[in-house]
């Protein structure tokens, strides 16, 4: 669910100051941004249903508070507008596709559709991309194989270095973000979505945006002393899964994931990876993988998914330390999320909409609200 301030003062004039539009307005806005800069209607209506479906579950970071970043981009050359998607490695199981540097949306979500289209034969189907782009949160391309029984699996890595290697400075690694998805029957689907740091820098740049402080355990200065704003982001770096404990598995993980999904594909990491926050211009080669797990290919899905039923019930029915109300399973809240404000409204920040009202004169296109 989406994080307020924690003094209740200041939550309450938040909350008064949030602004509350549909799923609908807010997608229809984004889309006719997108086609104002230049993209084929059915590719702004691709990225644009992505992006709205992104702030519907919660995932703010991901949604339309990138929509001027992306504009910015855009203007400066840093986005191919009219990409030639293609295959450049197609084998029976495999594949790497090439997004010219198109809008990542759009990358992965042919990458996804490709992905699915092998595993119905070959029962496991894995596909990378190189000269892709942000994308988006890593849950909407794991879900997306849901709806054919299968399960899916993405890794990306991020679109820029917050992360150094355990006990060192230079920042050679991004949070790089692990997805699975996994169906049920008559529960929802399990849908792990995760940074490999204790917080996505995403969450980060929303907290920014709300005029809110971070946790102490998200980000520590060069000192190794706890950094709480979030304006002064870029002076410190993001804590690895595990914290100053247990980072050094949280380091182990984004390195793996960022070879499995950039490296193994042609596409950047390390050095390479180029901070888009701060770069308009620059191709980023982003890379992400998805992989498609076909159920039918192990065995009966209907006995598959009874199964995942039965673990989900366990789980939540058990005993409960004291002061737990409740034990979620994976994608539970954002679900939550998704219903509630598919029923009142996603919310968009006072400073976030003063961004979008200046991005709509610009563009000559009517305001958000």
């Amino acid at each position: 669910m989406r994080r307020a301030a924690t003094d209740p003062v200041k939550k309450a004039l938040i909350l008064q100051a949030e602004t509350a539009v549909t799923f609908d307005r807010l997608k229809a806005f984004i889309q006719e941004a997108l086609v104002r800069l230049g993209l084929p209607d059915s590719d702004a209506a691709t990225v644009a249903e992505l992006m709205a479906q992104a702030d519907l579950q919660g995932s703010d970071g991901h949604g339309v508070s990138r929509l001027p970043q992306y504009v910015r981009r855009i203007k400066a050359g840093g986005f191919n507008v009219r990409p030639n998607i293609r295959l450049v490695h197609d084998h029976l199981s495999t594949a790497v596709l090439n997004g010219d540097n198109g809008m990542g949306h759009l990358v992965m979500k042919r990458a996804t559709e490709i992905a699915i289209e092998k595993a119905r034969t070959t029962g496991i189907a894995w596909v990378n991309s190189q000269f892709s782009n942000h994308a988006g949160p890593a849950s909407l391309y794991a879900s997306m194989p849901l709806a054919h029984d299968m399960i899916g699996l993405y890794f990306a890595v991020g679109n820029a270095n917050h992360l150094p290697p355990w006990g060192g400075l230079d920042m050679l690694l991004s949070t790089n973000p692990i997805a699975a998805a996994i169906p049920a029957g008559d529960e929802q689907p399990i849908v792990l979505d995760m940074a490999t740091t204790v917080a996505a820098y995403g969450k980060v740049k929303t907290k920014a945006l709300r005029g809110e402080t971070m946790p102490e355990g998200w980000m520590i200065d060069r000192e190794g002393k706890p950094l709480t704003d979030p304006k002064r982001a870029d002076e410190g770096m993001l804590l690895p899964l595990g914290g100053m404990e247990a980072g050094y598995k949280g380091y182990g993980l984004a390195m793996v994931i960022g070879l499995l999904a950039g490296t193994l594909g042609g596409a950047a990491m390390g050095r390479d990876v180029i901070d888009f926050n701060h770069d308009d211009d620059s191709v980023t080669n982003t890379g992400q993988a998805i992989a498609a797990i076909n159920i039918a290919a192990f065995g009966d899905v209907a006995t598959f998914k009874r199964s995942v039923d039965a673990l989900v019930r366990d789980i939540r029915g058990s005993s409960r330390m004291p002061g737990v109300e409740r034990i979620f399973v994976p994608g539970e809240r954002s679900h939550a999320t998704r219903m509630a404000r598919a029923r009142d409204g996603i919310p968009i920040a006072p400073a976030l909409m003063r961004g979008l009202d200046q991005l709509a004169d610009q563009l000559g296109i009517a305001t958000l609200a």
